[in-house]
């Protein structure tokens, strides 16, 4: 009886949550074949998006094969030149909010009158030009956020750092907190801003759209750029003299920091706050993407079609080469979860027992949204903590300090790790 009182109340709080933003907008459907252009390199798929034309079922066919592709050739799709331009810039910190509530709107115009009158402390930003290019050259821009840990935490133990990439539509300061608790076990973070979001939103979009959309393709080439952008992130830090490294992500981030992991060996402590196999999936039964379903409903697609349309940005499809490296994981998934369904998750753990991959496991009693509110964030928070420090202490244990190799590069270069 309680059980079921509690369920109905957490679901009705979590509707209330996905639903209270109004500035979600159905785009048209389209392929986007041309965000994947520099990957279609062979002349045989170029002339099959010529004859495919506006045929719909052609067009299907081919974009099936591109993501066959993807899979197969991974270590060129995700794979990258070293960026030459990386830079500290120091900047007040902007919250670019993602929704036109009052209380949001009224917290920003606040940020930008202190940022004006020279009342916002200043931080610190990675930036440098990102591998993967789209039409916008904000975009194109990375940022993420630098927390460096005191030095007296971080004494007599390897250099560590973590890359922290929050939720679809985050607003620039979700997640600092996670940052600066990190900070506090001696771990250095960068909070990356995912392409299309924040600062790097383009002028032309309220919300990050764009990172998720009814376009097939420019939602392949987000999570490629992300995914590279992670990597490169990487090199920085290694040209800092770290030498142990994880990755956080939540929702849209975890399978970003999922797919990055799978191809960078560097990433030995994973944390994935929210997780699902299958991308498709996610987009087609989740209540805050129900925007975009309805684009592809209107196109009379159906959800497996989707779910093979989304292949190559899928973690299923890379769950062998992310279990073939060592690594501590852990997930988190909510119980009442109306955004990433508990079922698709539990794939993920079932995935995860299967390939011997070693992760733990933690159920919060509420659903997507409700995790960024009281009590419940209090409780994620701790076990993401508490994972990162013991992971990251035990990686110490195994892997001193000063015995990690790397090598710095003076010259970019081809990177497919």
């Amino acid at each position: 009886m309680l059980s079921n009182l509690y369920r109905r109340w957490m679901v009705g709080w979590e509707t209330a949550l996905t639903t209270r933003d109004e500035n979600r907008v159905v785009r048209p459907m389209e392929w986007g074949f041309d965000w994947l252009s520099d990957f279609i390199d062979g002349e045989e798929l170029h002339a099959a998006v010529e004859r495919a034309g506006d045929d719909p079922i052609a067009c299907e066919q081919v974009m099936l094969a591109l993501n066959d592709a993807i899979v197969r050739n991974r270590e060129t799709f995700f794979g990258y030149r070293r960026p030459g331009d990386f830079r500290l810039e120091t900047r007040s910190p902007l919250l670019f909010p993602t929704n036109v509530r009052p209380e949001t709107l009224r917290r920003d115009a606040a940020l930008k009158r202190r940022a004006r009158l020279g009342k916002l402390q200043a931080a610190q930003f990675l930036r440098f030009t990102s591998p993967v290019r789209t039409p916008y050259p904000e975009n194109d821009l990375v940022n993420a956020r630098w927390y460096p840990a005191p030095v007296a935490k971080r004494r007599d133990k390897p250099r560590q750092a973590m890359i922290v990439m929050p939720q679809w539509n985050a607003d620039a300061f979700s997640h600092n907190v996670l940052c600066s608790l990190f900070n506090r076990f001696g771990i250095s973070a960068l909070r990356l801003s995912k392409p299309f979001h924040d600062v790097r939103r383009p002028a032309e979009l309220e919300r990050s759209d764009y990172a998720v959309s009814s376009n097939i393709g420019r939602t392949i080439a987000a999570c490629r750029q992300a995914v590279v952008d992670v990597r490169c992130c990487l090199d920085w830090l290694e040209a800092q003299g770290y030498e142990q490294f994880g990755i956080l992500g939540t929702s849209l981030g975890s399978c970003y920091a999922f797919i990055a992991a799978a191809h960078d060996a560097r990433l030995r402590v994973n944390a994935f706050n929210h997780a699902s196999m299958a991308f498709g999936d996610v987009v087609w039964t989740g209540q805050s993407t129900r925007h975009v379903r309805t684009a592809f409903e209107q196109a009379g697609m159906s959800q497996q079609q989707l779910y093979r349309l989304w292949r190559g940005i899928s973690p299923v499809s890379y769950m062998r080469p992310f279990a073939d490296h060592p690594k501590r994981v852990l997930v988190i998934h909510g119980r009442y979860d109306l955004t990433f369904l508990p079922e698709y998750s539990e794939q993920v753990l079932a995935a995860f027992s299967e390939h011997g991959i070693d992760f733990v496991s933690k159920v919060l009693p509420c659903g997507h949204y409700t995790t960024g509110e009281t009590p419940y964030k209090f409780l994620d928070g701790w076990w993401l903590g508490s994972f990162v420090y013991s992971a990251f202490r035990d990686l110490a244990r195994r892997q001193p300090r000063g015995s990690a190799s790397h090598a710095e590069q003076d010259e970019p270069e081809l990177v497919q790790r």
